[in-house]
């Protein structure tokens, strides 16, 4: 059974930073690709940042490029979204999810095969 395991939302100011973690039961890192979508009040879901199963690559939404980086520790199972320069448009529940089928330059498709509960940001202006 696949459980995702995300944490490390709350509560900050315009310009601020947050680091989200998500600790992955069922899956073997390395083998799928995993990593964040959010959604906002109201709006749809937005494919954030995942990390790839070849070669640590990478995919991030244009809309956090320069401002958030994804990591992982393989020995953890452990996923990382650092958050940087956070805006009050980054306000949305965040949630992890994994997808064994999935090319990591189409993360922006927001089906996944499994995903966690969320964790909400809330970015204040």
């Amino acid at each position: 059974e696949v459980q995702l395991q995300a944490s490390g939302g709350g509560l900050v100011q315009t310009g601020g930073s947050l680091r989200l973690s998500c600790v992955a039961s069922g899956v073997t890192f390395g083998d799928y690709a995993i990593g964040w979508f959010r959604q906002a009040p109201g709006k749809e879901r937005e494919g954030v940042s995942c990390v790839g199963n070849v070669g640590g690559t990478t995919y991030y939404a244009d809309s956090v490029k320069g401002r958030f980086t994804i990591s992982s520790d393989f020995a953890k199972n452990t996923v990382y979204l650092q958050m940087n320069n956070l805006k009050p448009e980054d306000t949305a529940v965040y949630y992890c999810a994994v997808d064994p089928n999935r090319v990591i330059s189409t993360w922006y498709v927001t089906s996944y095969e499994f995903r966690g509960q969320g964790t909400l940001v809330t970015v204040s202006s």
